[in-house]
C-alpha cells in the first residue's frame, strides 16, 4: 500500500498543477474583452503624389496603344 504522507502529497501536487494550468490559458479573464487596434501606413518619401503619378503618365503615354497602365493617358 501507499503511505497516506506520500499519497497526500501526490494529490497536493496534481490539485497545484490543475489550478496553474487553468490560470495559464488563454480567455480565463472573466469579462475583459480586448480592443480592437488599428493599423496606420506610413508614406515612404520615394512614393510618388496621385498628382505626379497622373503627370508622369501623361506624359510617358503620349502616342502610344490605350491599354495597360496607359489606358485613358493616351489622348
Amino acid at each position: 500500500m501507499i503511505p497516506a504522507l506520500l499519497l497526500r502529497t501526490l494529490v497536493a501536487a496534481t490539485a497545484s498543477f490543475c489550478l496553474i494550468a487553468h490560470a495559464a490559458t488563454p480567455g480565463s479573464d472573466t469579462g475583459a474583452q480586448r480592443k480592437s487596434t488599428s493599423v496606420t501606413f506610413h508614406k515612404s518619401p520615394s512614393e510618388e503624389s496621385p498628382v505626379a503619378r497622373e503627370k508622369r503618365l501623361k506624359r510617358e503615354c503620349k502616342g502610344r496603344s490605350n491599354a495597360g497602365m496607359c489606358m485613358g493617358y493616351t489622348r
